[in-house]
């Protein structure tokens, strides 16, 4: 089993010729509401790549709250630790996708999802400590993260922090971590180090492990990922399954299709394949949970 700590966000997509500037309007090509949040994407990723599993999250009691617990019982994503508040409303998130490159520009409001309380994570403390892995983000308040990252290291439960949105983190904190998977930007920002060629991944990566990282993943986008582990770097190429339509939810598909491929043994730089492989079917589809890519889909382009 794994266990996935973060938020759920109603998705609202717009599809834009270009990206509007301040104060400008532009005339949008299309528009859907759908499943987000990191936490949530990666849950819907890890069942439909066929592993079970448990969210821990707050949604408001509203429609939108409605929708995800609707999406989690058609998905089959466990819900025994999907909390309610009485007083705020579901996380919610705009999303502008540029629809000549598929590229994205995201505003994430975290709702109910900000009010999951230390008690709570402490009642999943016993599913914690029967998961293979346990994932988080840092879409919900640090001292949360720290929690539960703190609870499931206690257990003796590996640890994967996606840390999306990229804030500056405690040593304290990267030392509860057991695989970081930040993109470039987010390793440029956590070690301070430019962050545009394998090199410099790899001396960021370095910097991170120092400060108490175990192990970090960088994602390059159309360049792969980079493994830097025990003073060994292992590049990983990108998978292209079709052309790109959303990079939405590219990085959730990523770090969930991780979580999976280690509950089930494989070692890390497996893993990483693996995971090249999801996030490469997902930027063919539209949609962050709703284009998740399913099992057999991936099985039969990695045989392929």
């Amino acid at each position: 089993m794994i266990v996935v700590m973060g938020i759920f966000a109603a998705d609202l997509t717009f599809l834009t010729p270009k990206l509007p500037a301040w104060t400008e309007t532009v005339l949008g090509t299309g528009f859907r509401i759908g499943p987000g949040g990191k936490g949530s994407n990666q849950a819907i990723a890890i069942a439909r790549l066929e592993a079970p599993v448990q969210f821990l999250a707050k949604i408001g009691r509203d429609e939108f709250g409605a929708m995800a617990r609707g999406i989690y019982e058609m998905e089959g994503v466990g819900t025994g630790f999907l909390f309610e508040s009485t007083d705020a409303p579901t996380g919610a998130a705009a999303i502008l996708i540029d629809e000549r490159i598929g590229e994205n520009a995201i505003i994430v409001v975290p709702g109910a999802a900000a009010m999951l309380s230390l008690a709570e994570i402490d009642l999943a403390g016993d599913a914690i400590g029967r998961s293979a892995v346990f994932l988080t983000q840092l879409e919900v308040p640090l001292p949360l993260v720290v929690h539960g990252l703190t609870e499931a290291r206690r257990r003796g439960v590996t640890t994967i922090l996606n840390p999306a949105p990229a804030f500056p983190l405690s040593d304290e904190l990267l030392g509860l971590v057991d695989i970081l998977t930040p993109n470039e930007t987010e390793a440029a920002m956590l070690s301070g180090l430019p962050v545009g060629t394998p090199e410099e991944a790899e001396r960021a990566a370095d910097a991170l492990i120092a400060r108490g990282a175990g192990a970090v993943v960088v994602t390059m986008g159309a360049a792969g990922a980079l493994l830097r582990q025990n003073g060994r770097t292992v590049t990983v190429a990108a998978v292209r399954a079709g052309p790109v339509v959303d990079t939405t939810g590219a990085g959730d598909s990523f770090n969930g299709a991780i979580a999976v491929a280690l509950s089930e043994g494989r070692t890390l730089e497996d893993a990483i394949g693996f995971a090249c492989a999801v996030a490469g079917l997902k930027v063919t589809r539209a949609g962050a949970g709703a284009g998740m890519p399913k099992r057999a889909e991936v099985d039969a382009l990695m045989a392929g």
